[in-house]
């Protein structure tokens, strides 16, 4: 089984995946954290050395081969937003779960986890982030089969919600 978890930073895509994992007792995958292990670098530092342009081919390249492994896939914020990636995203055999946050969420966990260090955050500030997470909205909308909204729930909370909302026993 195979499920891709897309949506904007902040809305806990990393955090429910690994409990997605847990209560379904599959392996969990973070795009990120693949594209870090290929590059060899942090994304921070990849971004800096070599541009956005040069990370999102690498980015399509890692989750090439992340969408074949079985299990649940937490993507990058703006992986879905890469017309090539859509394709990608919108065909593979799993469900791709939309986790939406308002803005509010997101500014309040951005906050609380140190925003301040993401390439995104230095380059367009918080107002800047909301206004990106608003052009990206209809894109995650018409990439996901599901669309969960996090808002005021726990971990565990969303999973189940998901696991239900995909007719998934367990």
């Amino acid at each position: 089984m195979r499920i891709t978890l897309i949506g904007f930073m902040g809305s806990g895509k990393t955090t429910v995946a690994k409990e997605l994992s847990h209560q379904l007792n599959l392996p969990q995958n973070d795009l990120d954290t693949l594209i870090e292990q290929t590059a060899g670098l942090t994304i921070p530092a990849y971004f800096e050395q070599f541009g956005e342009a040069r990370f999102r081919q690498l980015e399509q390249s890692v989750l090439t081969e992340a969408l074949s492994l079985e299990g649940i896939l937490s993507t990058g914020g703006g992986t879905p937003v890469q017309v090539s990636n859509q394709g990608l995203l919108k065909n593979q055999p799993g469900p791709v779960i939309f986790l939406d946050a308002s803005d509010q969420t997101i500014a309040s966990r951005l906050l609380a986890d140190g925003v301040t260090s993401r390439p995104l955050f230095q380059q367009l500030g918080m107002d800047g982030l909301l206004a990106l997470k608003q052009t990206r909205q209809p894109v995650y909308e018409k990439i996901a089969s599901e669309i969960i909204t996090v808002d005021g729930k726990q971990p565990a909370d969303i999973a189940k919600e998901i696991i239900h909302s995909i007719n998934v026993n367990i």
